[in-house]
């Protein structure tokens, strides 16, 4: 694995690390450096993928987290805390789709995919800035807070409105935590990945939409998960110092 930023000495809280983009930037950072903390509420692939990262060398912990529950997400800083000192990396990935015509998705459905891709991104990165704000950060200057978000908070199309204004909603509250938060040493960005096959979109690319939807790209062809390592490693690294606020396009061209 390629590793163009060292994350050594630093300890980072991965949201949804369960499966998807966030085992992926688990298996990153412990490759980097970093001791990681994997949050899911799927503790038994959580619990696997930190024994795989320690048996390789890495530093690593499993912890329950459900975003949506704050008494969850403050536990899940305590375990950390305890097992590597101050949380000082923290990546707000975990997500939820709710697909459909608007007409039809159910109101429940829509609470839940809020609450996870909304709610959870604030609760999670504000308990991870209360505590850098109190260990120092203001003069350390050492906080970096990453937010997931989605190329279609950009877009229009059917099918999923409300995922698209979930990502739109999170890009303008990571843009308002970075100014809110500026001078206390806590950086805030965004990112915002194209279509890359991940457990989330189950086997859509496999169908004769999805592959219709991968001929309309400019390219002909998805994203790779990897694509997004060099980012992810520059906004969570001492290198992004200076760099707070921004929100990143990373698609392969899918959305130009």
């Amino acid at each position: 694995m390629d590793i163009p930023f060292s994350l050594a000495g630093r300890t980072a809280l991965i949201a949804g690390a369960s499966s998807g983009f966030g085992a992926r930037f688990a298996r990153l950072f412990a490759a980097a450096g970093a001791n990681v903390v994997l949050g899911a509420r799927r503790t038994d692939r959580t619990d696997a993928l930190a024994k795989e990262i320690i048996d390789a060398g890495g530093k690593a912990l499993a912890v329950p987290l459900d975003v949506t529950d704050e008494a969850s997400i403050i536990a899940a800083y305590d375990a950390a805390e305890a097992k590597f000192g101050t949380v000082d990396t923290i990546v707000a990935n975990a997500g939820v789709a709710a697909t459909g015509r608007s007409t039809e998705v159910p109101a429940d459905r829509l609470q839940m995919l809020l609450d996870t891709n909304f709610k959870g991104v604030y609760l999670v990165a504000r308990e991870g800035a209360k505590r850098l704000i109190a260990s120092g950060s203001r003069e350390k200057e050492n906080g970096r807070i990453v937010i997931i978000g989605s190329i279609t908070s950009r877009l229009t199309g059917e099918g999923d409105s409300a995922y698209a204004a979930s990502k739109a909603g999170v890009t303008h509250l990571g843009r308002n935590l970075a100014r809110e938060w500026v001078r206390m040493g806590v950086n805030v960005n965004t990112i915002h990945p194209g279509y890359i096959p991940t457990e989330i979109q189950g086997d859509w690319y496999q169908t004769a939409g999805g592959e219709a939807q991968i001929a309309g790209f400019h390219r002909r062809r998805l994203q790779d998960i990897e694509s997004l390592d060099p980012m992810m490693l520059y906004f969570s690294s001492d290198a992004s110092r200076m760099v707070t606020g921004s929100d990143i396009i990373v698609d392969d061209g899918q959305s130009l």
